[in-house]
């Protein structure tokens, strides 16, 4: 009888020594697994976290570049129109413009290339085509502006249209590529845009208020809009011309003839 239980305890014993085994492994491998998913899910969620970031500096750098030193270096070279050729003031605006311009293109060829390296280009959405054609016109316009003819040479008008134009072109298809480029944020990253929309949109307006604003400052300190031009304004006091003038005398030669903006530079 002993001797046939012998063979009976032994396969027992050899039967949870061989489960408790295959449990320690299983255990082993689940926790391996566990490990294994968990470092690939935190690699994963520190990739993501690397390109939104990377992504919200590309924007800021164009942001910066087509959305604000452009516009800036527009503004500050068509208020040099009005001051005397050759003149400290004409000069100082003449290299804030181009000072403006030239950080514009380094920032604009730091975000292209940051796009270029660290993002998947397929060129198939409206933000990638735009910003592929804005660069290689922001690059041909620095060019332009820096073959500037002197002025009294025929070549002057012409160069000046085209810059002119080509400048203009450039600053409205950036804000533009920055609006299409806050939408494929937040297509990307599901987060939220509406701030940076809304300040990119009173950013723009201001801009273009000041841009219209330019044209009229004069015409309106003539006409006794702008406080300190008292001597636009007509006094209570003011005596009375005398009926002997000439019709001539009697016209308004305060405003004299009002010249455009852009006519002032083909001068």
């Amino acid at each position: 009888m002993h001797t046939l239980w012998k063979p009976v305890h032994i396969v027992v014993t050899s039967f949870y020594v061989s489960a408790l085994l295959f449990s320690d492994c299983m255990a082993y491998e689940e926790g391996n697994h566990s490990s294994s998913h968990k470092n690939t899910s935190n690699k994963f969620y520190k990739m993501n976290q690397q390109k939104t970031s990377d992504i919200a500096v590309h924007g800021l750098l164009l942001w910066a570049s087509t959305g604000l030193l452009m516009p800036l270096g527009i503004l500050v070279i068509r208020g040099s129109i009005r001051a005397e050729p050759g003149s400290r003031r004409s000069k100082v605006l003449f290299y804030l413009h181009v000072g403006f311009q030239m950080l514009s293109v380094l920032l604009a060829t730091v975000g292209a290339a940051m796009s270029l390296k660290k993002f998947e280009n397929s060129f198939d959405n409206n933000h990638q085509k735009l910003g592929l054609a804005l660069y290689g016109a922001i690059l041909v316009q620095g060019l332009i502006g820096f073959f500037r003819p002197h002025r009294g040479k025929k070549e002057r008008s012409y160069w000046y249209l085209l810059h002119w134009i080509l400048g203009t072109i450039v600053s409205v298809v950036g804000v533009i590529n920055i609006y299409t480029g806050l939408k494929a944020y937040h297509k990307r990253t599901l987060k939220s845009t509406t701030l940076w929309t809304i300040l990119f949109t009173v950013e723009v307006t201001i801009i273009g208020l000041v841009y219209l604003f330019q044209d009229k400052v004069e015409y309106m300190k003539k006409q006794g809009v702008i406080i300190g031009s008292e001597s636009s304004i007509l006094s209570s006091n003011q005596h009375i011309i005398p009926q002997s003038q000439t019709q001539k005398e009697l016209l308004p030669v305060a405003c004299g003839r009002k010249r455009n903006a852009l006519e002032n530079l083909f001068d």
